[in-house]
């Protein structure tokens, strides 16, 4: 029996409180965000401008017609659980509306801490790695660290110098991501013999990979835009900001996938056969056949 990759039930409590809790957020990415009219959006947004969809109670009011009505991209995002965080505790509850003349500071702390909340969720996972377990002590001073900044002051999270800090965690996001690679090479010796070498950001749009074995491949921001990945073999690959938009995952097996998100499934096309790690969901949008 090959060697489970994820501690599951770990990870799983580790990571739910990094899912997005609308219900405890002000509707921040409603506000905060700008879009643009594309495939995604059906109208122009700036940032700062509250989506003309928002309720006065931060729900939106059309969330079950939202791909029908051309906004696919609002089915797509999540904040990793920063909304709730912003909003509960960096503000201790008080909303946009209510203090008017701090709203501009939360729609720009707002991203700020969604970037902090990405890294919690792969530090997480990469904590419950066995290949990588070497790390550990590396990998949980940089998640103590990264959630100690989760709880800085709006105007120290302001200050704070983010890309450097993402910098430092993606050395070990990257060595983390080399080892479990090099480990399901040895345990999977075919994949090696048969998958093709990819590069960082690899152009794989619209490729052909129906059936690819991919088991320890490095896809780390490659471009998989409608590719078809139909019955292809993802255990160990490192998805580390890959674009998955319209890619066909039908009988994909993503279950031990590294840095996977549920963004880049929601981006994606798929159905009941696709096989998914525990803490992710499958997309409603998604054909139950």
């Amino acid at each position: 029996m090959p060697v489970k990759q994820h501690a599951m039930d770990s990870s799983d409590k580790q990571r739910s409180h990094l899912k997005a809790d609308c219900a405890n957020c002000f509707g921040l990415c409603c506000a905060a965000l700008p879009f643009a009219v594309s495939a995604d959006f059906a109208v122009d947004k700036q940032a700062g401008q509250p989506c003309t969809h928002l309720q006065t109670d931060f729900r939106c009011g059309v969330h079950a017609q939202l791909r029908q009505l051309g906004f696919r991209g609002c089915t797509v995002y999540d904040c990793f659980g920063a909304g709730q965080h912003l909003s509960q505790v960096t503000y201790g509850g008080q909303d946009w509306r209510q203090t008017p003349d701090r709203a501009q500071e939360m729609f720009d702390a707002f991203p700020i801490m969604r970037h902090l909340h990405e890294l919690l969720w792969y530090l997480s996972e990469a904590l419950t790695l066995k290949p990588a377990s070497g790390m550990r002590e590396a990998l949980s001073e940089a998640l103590d660290k990264t959630e100690r900044l989760t709880r800085l002051s709006p105007g120290e999270l302001l200050a704070l110098d983010a890309g450097a800090h993402r910098a430092e965690v993606n050395l070990l996001l990257l060595r983390t991501s080399e080892l479990v690679r090099e480990d399901a090479l040895r345990r999977y010796p075919a994949a090696s013999k048969r998958r093709k070498t990819y590069s960082r950001g690899a152009d794989l749009i619209g490729a052909k990979l129906q059936g690819a074995d991919l088991r320890g491949a490095n896809l780390r921001g490659a471009y998989l835009i409608a590719a078809n990945l139909r019955g292809a073999d993802l255990r160990g690959a490192d998805l580390i900001g890959a674009d998955l938009r319209d890619a066909e995952l039908h009988g994909a097996d993503l279950t031990e996938s590294l840095f996977l998100t549920q963004a880049q499934l929601n981006s994606a096309k798929g159905d009941a056969s696709v096989k998914l790690p525990p803490i992710l969901s499958r997309p409603a949008h998604w054909s139950s056949r």
